[in-house]
Formats: structure tokens, C-alpha cells, sequence
């Protein structure tokens, strides 16, 4: 079972990458998985925010929760050392 201890240092891996080009690579569920680039834009107590540039001159947000990582259903790679967040 997840404790507080581990979400707390994957957030705190995450506050890192604030400001920084990551790549995100989420499991929709039925073998569908999606995977966007976008810059790491803002972390809140219990999500973080990512803004992805749409094409066409628009701008999506899109949030995960940490437990969102926690459970694998998301992945967060830095762009310039294709290098995963850890969560241990």
C-alpha cells in the first residue's frame, strides 16, 4: 500500500521538473495509450499540470495526480535525457 512518505517523494520529484519539456505517456485503458509532449507548467498539493501546445494555436492543459504515477498508469520522461522520474 502506497504511504504518504512515497507520494510525498514523487511529488517532490515532480516540483523538479517544473518549467522543463516532458513527455507524457498515459494508459487509457484497452491497450490504448496515449503519449504527448508538453512543458511541466505548475504542481498543486495533490496534482501536477501539463501544457501541451494543440497545433492550430491552441493550448491544452491537462492534469494528473500523483498517485496517477504511483499506480503506472502515467509515465513523465525529461525530454533532453530521456530519463524517467523515479518513484523510489
Amino acid at each position: 500500500m502506497a504511504t504518504k512518505n512515497t507520494i510525498a517523494e514523487i511529488k517532490r520529484n515532480v516540483e523538479h521538473l517544473v518549467g522543463e519539456k516532458v513527455r507524457l505517456k498515459a494508459n487509457k485503458g484497452r491497450k490504448k495509450v496515449s503519449v504527448k509532449e508538453g512543458i511541466l507548467e505548475t504542481t498543486y498539493p495533490n496534482i501536477f499540470v501539463v501544457c501541451i501546445d494543440g497545433g492550430y494555436n491552441t493550448v491544452r492543459r491537462v492534469s494528473y495526480s500523483y498517485s496517477d504515477i504511483l499506480t503506472e498508469t502515467v509515465e513523465i520522461t525529461l525530454c533532453k535525457d530521456e530519463k524517467k522520474v523515479q518513484v523510489s
